[in-house]
């Protein structure tokens, strides 16, 4: 299916996931060691804590698991529609993820679990943001469906059929845009340490308080 998505939609989708391949690596490289941005493998993690007994563990990937729903139970509650719309309330869940990630700074600093969840509940948020447009599933915080798309993309080559060219540009930018996340929150976390999350911060916090002040503005617009 074609997908014609507004500009600020394939820009907002390239940031966003930059944003969460900075957050990823982050809690990655941390004392935790624990990816953040999707719960696959939190998952599988889980199973196997709980196949060894292993309590304590299990308590945490179970925290993890609800803080990232928690994040997206939030984001419906605010957004509460799946078409994507420059005049709808994303600058709040940009604000409250860019809290999230500053919150979760100095808990990471301490070695609390709570920073992980924060980010966690953070990256929820985004990902819910993100939603079906046009027949279009953008999601920014994790990969899965990019590369199956480019397969996909791959197949239809193969057999001669048309290509999705929109979708598989989409599924590209993505991809290098979290991956351009990861080297950056990498070479930031070697250099500042858990003080790498303010970038991923400011970048959602400023875009966010834009939206919101851009949100204000049409809405007098329509009123006057």
């Amino acid at each position: 299916m074609s997908i014609r998505l507004p500009t600020w939609v394939w820009m907002g989708a390239i940031a966003l996931s930059c944003v969460a391949g900075m957050v990823n690596v982050v809690g990655f490289l941390g004392f935790e060691h624990q990816a953040v941005s999707h719960m696959t493998g939190t998952t599988s993690q889980l199973g196997m804590a709980l196949a060894h007994g292993d309590w304590r563990v299990a308590g945490h990937l179970w925290g993890l698991l609800i803080a990232f729903c928690l994040g997206a139970v939030i984001s419906g509650m605010l957004i509460q529609d799946s078409t994507l719309q420059l005049g709808r309330r994303y600058g709040v869940v940009l604000t409250l993820e860019s809290l999230l990630l500053l919150v979760a700074i100095p808990l990471f600093k301490q070695q609390q679990i709570w920073g992980a969840l924060a980010a966690a509940m953070a990256c929820g948020l985004q990902n819910a943001m993100a939603t079906t447009f046009s027949g279009a599933v953008v999601r920014t915080t994790h990969l899965s469906g990019m590369f199956t798309d480019l397969g996909i993309g791959l197949g239809h080559l193969l057999r001669g059929l048309p290509l999705p060219i929109r979708r598989l540009t989409l599924s590209g930018l993505i991809i290098s845009g979290f991956l351009a996340g990861g080297i950056v929150g990498a070479w930031l976390f070697l250099r500042v340490g858990y003080d790498a999350l303010l970038a991923p911060a400011l970048l959602t916090g400023g875009t966010g308080l834009g939206h919101v002040l851009y949100r204000q503005w049409v809405l007098l617009r329509r009123r006057s």
